[in-house]
């Protein structure tokens, strides 16, 4: 990927209805489980990002044609649950974390050997947790010391269904098991110790798999199929997270967010914004794609430090790069625990955030598994967002109330979830600059 760029700095009032690009985790599993449907499938707002792009073109290489109809519009023609072929190619995630691990689950149930590779961000990311269970229930995944990609999954192997505890809360982890258990022989039982999202459960449910399922817990069996069916992709929460900090953040702001995903198991920094004072209002307008959806109208207020919940870390771990920023700029100290997850992303995004905000002046003293940001003030400097997207768009947020510009350097992998991103920005009154 090449290399990007930014300067941010103040800009104007954030004002203006906008709308965000679609889900990246539903997008993800709308072309996986279309692909694996039988007959026709049509998804609807799917994210034009590198990210879902790398998944759709693993499915092509294994024999599903997916036809681009315009932006944003996908039509998958399905090869049903055991028509996938092997093409004797290594399968590029991209930086993918998403796709290489339910692709990991999925694949394990196939007739052909798999290769997985990513990047060099995805491939220094630990995908033990997903070989362990997958492993237990009879698949054979090789990878590197620590369980690290490129991955080998082996084909042929006969997987049977487990009773499964989570050690630690993951969604990616949680799907990978479910897609390893449509292959698998009897019943896959998956416990968490927190509830994640439920896009997967939800999707499977779509394309009419029988599947039971609650807050913590699913349950489906294997030899069933898949019926084509329509996805309407729903705005994506975690991109429009950055739109939501900043309108809190900046003076003057006014800005609404059209049919935006509002998974419960996703929207933990809303709780949390609203805690430190936040000005939101929520207007549901249905659902999309299985989801609830709703418009947001997020007006400036003043935010103050609070000690966020740990039963809200699962529900908003890929928010706390732009928690961060907003936490640096509120009154008083805000204190996260319990999310030692957030140093094994693309990043270790609490180091990588703690060095970025320090550069500009905060105060943030880090610990195993959080930090305590200390708010005020920020002044211009140069910072780094080392290839993870979600990084340089919060730097970004940050750089709105900061005296003085911001250089933001390596922000290249933006593209990866959010094409468009600063152009967006720009145009409801962000200060940023290639």
């Amino acid at each position: 990927m090449s290399t990007l760029d930014w300067r941010a700095g103040a800009g104007q009032a954030l004002h203006g209805e906008i709308a965000i690009p679609g889900d990246k985790s539903v997008s993800h599993r709308a072309i996986m489980f279309a692909s694996l449907a039988d007959g026709e499938s049509l998804v609807d707002g799917f994210l034009e990002g590198e990210d879902t792009r790398a998944t759709a073109a693993i499915f092509a290489k294994l024999g599903v044609r997916i036809d681009a109809s315009g932006a944003g519009s996908r039509v998958v023609q399905g090869v049903g649950i055991d028509g996938l072929h092997g093409c004797g190619e290594t399968l590029d995630c991209g930086n993918a974390g998403t796709g290489m691990r339910l692709l990991a689950g999925l694949l394990a149930g196939q007739r052909f050997d798999s290769v997985l590779s990513g990047d060099a961000s995805l491939s220094i990311r630990p995908m033990a947790r997903v070989i362990e269970p997958i492993t237990r229930m009879g698949g054979l995944i090789e990878s590197k010391a620590g369980g690290l990609p490129p991955l080998r999954i082996h084909g042929g192997r006969a997987l049977h269904g487990i009773d499964y505890t989570l050690p630690v809360a993951s969604a990616q982890v949680k799907s990978a098991l479910l897609l390893a258990g449509l292959y698998a022989r009897g019943e896959t039982h998956i416990h968490e110790p927190h509830p994640t999202r439920d896009y997967s459960e939800r999707m499977l449910q779509a394309f009419g798999w029988p599947i039971a399922f609650g807050p913590g817990w699913v349950r489906l069996s294997g030899g069933h199929r898949l019926r084509a069916t329509q996805v309407q992709v729903p705005a994506d929460f975690s991109s429009a997270a950055f739109f939501i900090v900043a309108a809190s953040l900046v003076p003057g702001s006014d800005l609404l967010l059209r049919a935006v995903g509002m998974n419960p198991r996703r929207t933990g920094l809303l709780t949390v914004l609203r805690a430190m004072g936040a000005d939101i209002t929520q207007t549901p307008c249905g659902e999309q794609g299985g989801e609830p959806v709703a418009d947001l109208r997020v007006r400036h207020a003043r935010l103050r430090g609070i000690a966020v919940p740990e039963q809200c870390v699962p529900d908003m771990i890929d928010e706390f790069p732009v928690l961060f920023a907003a936490a640096a700029l509120a009154e008083g100290s805000t204190v996260v625990t319990g999310a030692a997850e957030l140093r094994v992303k693309e990043s270790d995004r609490i180091a990588t955030m703690a060095t970025g905000l320090r550069a500009l002046g905060a105060r943030i003293d880090e610990t195993p598994d959080g930090a305590v940001i200390h708010g005020g003030t920020l002044h211009g400097g140069d910072t780094h967002a080392h290839g993870d997207h979600r990084i340089a768009m919060a730097l970004v947020v940050a750089a709105q109330c900061a005296s003085g510009e911001v250089g933001i350097a390596d922000c290249a992998n933006v593209a990866t979830s959010f094409p468009g991103f600063d152009e967006l920005a720009r145009g409801v009154g962000f200060g940023i600059r290639g």
